[in-house]
């Protein structure tokens, strides 16, 4: 019966404890080439890009919902200001029309 107590004790201790934080890659701390490489390597990704912003970024549109279209996402590395790291997944409205930023 003691054990048993331990364990549950256990069990609720760790219930308890909030979650280790993971680490999210951030353009900022890459080059260009890096994060471009990066988002292709994995197809999506959730990637820090300066301060506490972060987007998801994706290799093409097949990594987007079905409603959705990939848009280009120029976002600042260490080596660059306005690097074109990916694409990022957008819902268009009854209004929009791709034009130079698709």
């Amino acid at each position: 019966m003691n054990a048993f107590v331990i364990r549950i004790a256990t069990v609720l201790v760790l219930a308890a404890m909030p979650a280790v934080a993971q680490t999210r890659p951030s353009s900022t701390a890459m080059t260009c080439q890096q994060a471009v490489r990066l988002i292709q390597a994995r197809g999506a990704l959730v990637l820090g890009t300066g301060g506490m912003t972060y987007d998801r970024f994706v290799r093409d549109r097949s990594f987007c919902e079905v409603t959705e279209i990939a848009k280009r996402a120029f976002r600042p590395t260490r080596d660059n200001p306005n690097c074109l790291i990916g694409y990022t997944c957008y819902e268009p409205g009854a209004g929009d029309w791709p034009g130079e930023d698709f």
